[in-house]
């Protein structure tokens, strides 16, 4: 990856700033240590309430928000913390510890049961309070995808939460149901075929969400576009996996349907280990980026590459 460059930014246009640590000036410079000095000036104080802010380059600004640049009003990215790791956080430590549950590593499975807990407080809060921020900040795209999976989270976490009666609610035997003494949450509506059926056509449509979301991906960079593709062949996995546990409870000597699902929840708990591995690559570059570290990793940026709309109208008017 090219080294970044900082922009020129002129004096009308909306300053892109981002916060790094800087050891040349620090918490005694605030205290008033440089009170009295001829250097005290407005730029100075400017200076000393964003310590070490530097301007960014089109494809460190893409790197850091995972959106291509835009301008917004006010001085709002310098004012609070970029809210993409965070989200990013929350996305990986929901779905790495269910790829590995669906894929059965070390006799692992249940379909990620014994994630619950992380699926509402890592991927819910943390991708919802993610996407406020982005929202704040004016990053469309991103606030729409940690928007978008961190629902999903809350429902995928509420859909194994007894007490919501997900799959209860399926149950119609009144012999089975009395076994459950009232109590919702009956586990044999896990077999009931059109539980199954059902909850595959959410996974299509997550699918479907997420083919849009590797489209646009493709103004991003390269390692958000794969972690797009895989989630789409993921969840076309999983949903195919549960439209064939709909036919193998459907008919219990259908052992075709039951060794197709098995092997649709393997394959869709790879695909999503694959986002996984992309998705902790782009948190370290991420976070490597916002410290400016010494050492920086390439994400293939492609939003300088693939010229937007606005862009080449400005181009063919010139």
């Amino acid at each position: 990856m090219p080294t970044a460059h900082p922009q020129n930014v002129h004096a009308d246009d909306t300053r892109l700033e981002k916060d790094f640590p800087s050891h040349g000036v620090n918490g005694n410079a605030m205290n008033g240590n440089t009170a009295g000095t001829d250097n005290e000036s407005g730029d100075t104080l400017a200076r000393m309430r964003t310590p070490g802010s530097v301007n960014i380059s089109s494809e460190l600004f893409e790197k850091l928000y995972l959106s291509p640049e835009n301008r917004v009003k006010g001085d709002l990215r310098n004012t609070f913390g970029n809210p993409t790791p965070i989200a990013l956080v929350g996305f990986l430590l929901s779905l790495t510890p269910l790829a590995c549950d669906l894929m059965g590593w070390r006799g692992a499975g249940g379909n990620g049961a014994a994630s619950t807990g992380a699926f509402f407080f890592f991927g819910g809060v943390l991708m919802i309070l993610g996407a406020i921020g982005e929202w704040i900040l004016g990053n469309t795209f991103p606030f729409v995808v940690f928007g978008t999976f961190g629902a999903f989270w809350l429902t995928f976490g509420a859909t194994l939460v007894p007490s919501f009666n997900a799959y209860g609610a399926y149950v119609t035997d009144p012999e089975v149901a009395a076994m459950m003494m009232g109590n919702p949450g009956n586990p044999a509506g896990l077999q009931v075929p059109a539980f199954n059926a059902s909850f595959a056509f959410f996974l299509v449509f997550m699918g479907m969400i997420c083919l849009i979301f590797m489209i646009c991906s493709i103004r991003t960079n390269i390692v958000f576009f794969v972690i797009f593709m895989s989630l789409v062949c993921a969840f076309g996995c999983l949903a195919g996996a549960f439209f064939n546990f709909a036919l193998a409870y459907e008919d219990s000597t259908n052992l075709a349907a039951a060794t197709r699902a098995h092997r649709c929840i393997v394959a869709g708990g790879a695909f999503s280990f694959i986002a996984c591995l992309a998705g902790w690559w782009i948190f370290l570059a991420i976070m490597l980026a916002s410290l400016d570290f010494p050492i920086q990793i390439p994400v293939g940026d492609l939003s300088t590459m693939i010229k937007g709309a606005s862009e080449k109208k400005k181009v063919s008017e010139a």
